[in-house]
């Protein structure tokens, strides 16, 4: 018996499946994997620019962060 995983496909999705009821060459599906990549690396950009000007973050604070050492420190045994 075979199983069936019940999981909602979102409204991207359907809308996507609405669009492309026949295939596409490879070309135009690499097209469109780059501007559905670029629509949402513009989105993460732009929420980026809102904390930082929540923030009033400046150049030096820009300096600061690269050159802060974040990482956590190991204890050698």
């Amino acid at each position: 018996m075979q199983k069936t995983i019940k999981t909602p496909l979102t409204n991207l999705q359907l809308e996507l499946l609405k669009l492309y009821t026949k295939p596409i060459s490879k070309t135009d599906l690499l097209e469109i994997k780059k501007i559905i990549a670029q629509y949402f690396a513009n989105k993460a950009m732009d929420l980026a620019d809102d904390v930082w000007d929540e923030n009033k973050w400046n150049k030096e604070k820009e300096k600061e962060f690269l050159n802060d050492h974040l990482r956590i420190p190991y204890k050698h045994k």
